[in-house]
């Protein structure tokens, strides 16, 4: 087995045994350091939705009614409870497995994508926005939250050293900026919030229509 292909299964194993305990982890972090991200996300989404490593289907209480929702997750395990949990609220969701960095879905197939803390333990992120730009129509929103690089340096030096335990641990990164990436592409960030020392980050994005740049 490639070096790569044993680096695969080990996160996906990783995420598979943490499945259980995540909602208790992410529920008080979202209570004290995100705040509404969640529904600040999920309320801009509308049309035909894509959720990116949607997780345990913790945003799927906080879309509109009428989206039409897709989420691919990367980990069986957390997948389970995604499903649990749209038949709780009586949510039809198509939910598939798979991987961000290569969406197994055809190009500009939705009005909007969304990713809620999920690039930040993506591998490559910059394959899975890459992705994710793939599949939005032109003239789409991109919609991202999650935790970066802090502004003061002495948060962001804390957060190098977080990494040489927490990336080969666990395969996450502190230090990253999303929105750079989203620029480079070409969209104009329409919504954009920085706060918690500039740890946490969201934003909205248009992609370009054909002709703009």
């Amino acid at each position: 087995m490639a070096d790569e292909d044993r680096r695969t299964d080990r996160l996906r194993r990783r995420w598979d045994r943490v499945s259980g305990s995540y909602d208790g982890i992410m529920t008080p972090a979202d209570q004290r350091f995100f705040g509404d991200t969640r529904q600040w996300v999920c309320g801009q989404a509308t049309g035909e939705v894509l959720e990116v490593a949607i997780g345990t289907g913790l945003n799927l209480v906080h879309y509109p009614a009428g989206a039409r929702l897709t989420g691919v997750e990367f980990s069986p395990g957390m997948l389970a409870l995604a499903r649990r949990r749209a038949t709780d609220l009586d949510r039809a969701v198509d939910l598939r497995e798979g991987d961000a960095q290569a969406l197994d879905l055809p190009d500009a197939a939705y009005d909007t994508v969304v990713c809620t803390f999920g690039l930040c333990a993506i591998p490559d992120d910059r394959k899975a926005l890459a992705e994710m730009d793939r599949v939005l129509r032109p003239g789409g929103l991109l919609l991202l939250a999650d935790h970066v690089a802090a502004g003061p340096w002495p948060l962001r030096a804390v957060q190098w050293l977080a990494e040489l335990v927490s990336v080969p641990m666990a395969g996450e990164y502190w230090r990253r900026r999303p929105i750079r990436h989203v620029e480079a592409m070409g969209y104009m960030i329409e919504r954009h919030d920085r706060f918690r020392l500039g740890i946490v980050e969201r934003l909205a994005a248009r992609k370009p229509t054909a002709g703009t740049s």
